[in-house]
């Protein structure tokens, strides 16, 4: 899918975020294997912890609905800065992704930049699940 299309996406999806604290609405677009894309956005809450963002909000929609098979993500945000994912997205992202996963960021030009997951998370905390490790 091209990145501008899954972009418009994101930018649908932030319509729907819920930042009555910072103002600050995001939308992410999660593109399946399938070609089925999965959209989220930001979800605050009064009490900050109990926050969701956009890129995990998606994730979990497209995981919930069995997908495990993931092509990109594009992001979008209402204002400055760039919606970088945070450390927790990152780190769930690379739970279902590999480091070569492309994510579009829209930057405050309104212009994307492209960047690797491993790019963003290069020190990636993993465990391996019990039935893979050996005995």
């Amino acid at each position: 899918m091209d990145p501008n299309k899954l972009i418009q996406m994101a930018r649908k999806a932030m319509e729907q975020a819920h930042a009555p604290y910072s103002g600050y609405k995001v939308g992410a677009a999660l593109l399946c294997a399938d070609g089925r894309v999965f959209k989220g956005c930001n979800i605050e809450n009064a009490s900050y912890g109990l926050t969701n963002c956009a890129e995990r909000t998606a994730l979990f929609s497209a995981v919930a609905a069995g997908k495990r098979d993931f092509k990109a993500m594009a992001i979008a945000a209402s204002g400055d800065p760039a919606p970088y994912p945070c450390g927790a997205c990152r780190q769930v992202l690379s739970e279902f992704c590999p480091p070569d996963f492309p994510i579009h960021v829209v930057t405050s030009a309104g212009e994307f930049e492209t960047l690797p997951l491993g790019e963003l998370l290069p020190y990636t905390f993993r465990l391996k699940p019990p039935s893979e490790s050996s005995d």
